[in-house]
């Protein structure tokens, strides 16, 4: 997966949390790929209510959309665009580039 860079800027006083919080998302990657091949719907789901709410909140609003879709498609049980979000997620994460101020 490679393109383009994704800027991100965030608030200069959160950066101390950034690096973490950026860690914890590629955590949810793995999660998230051990998941689906357990077929375990309701993982997915939690974890991509989790991305939603948080994504947002540090100005990563792709990574809120990505878990939104993550959620929406494990709640209703159609585990079909599954892994190309998944594979968003990973794309995303390995192109994101933060800028503070």
């Amino acid at each position: 997966m490679t393109g383009e860079k994704i800027l991100v800027k965030v608030d200069p006083d959160l950066e101390e949390l950034i690096p973490g919080f950026l860690e914890n998302r590629g955590k949810d990657l793995t999660k998230l790929r051990a998941a689906m091949d357990r077929n375990d719907l309701p993982a997915i789901q939690s974890i991509g209510h989790s991305l939603k709410g948080v994504g947002g909140g540090y100005g990563f609003m792709r990574l809120s959309e990505i878990g939104a879709e993550l959620e929406e498609a494990a709640k209703a049980g159609n585990a079909a665009p599954l892994p190309a979000l998944i594979n968003a997620l990973a794309d995303y994460l390995s192109r994101v580039v933060v800028e503070y101020g």
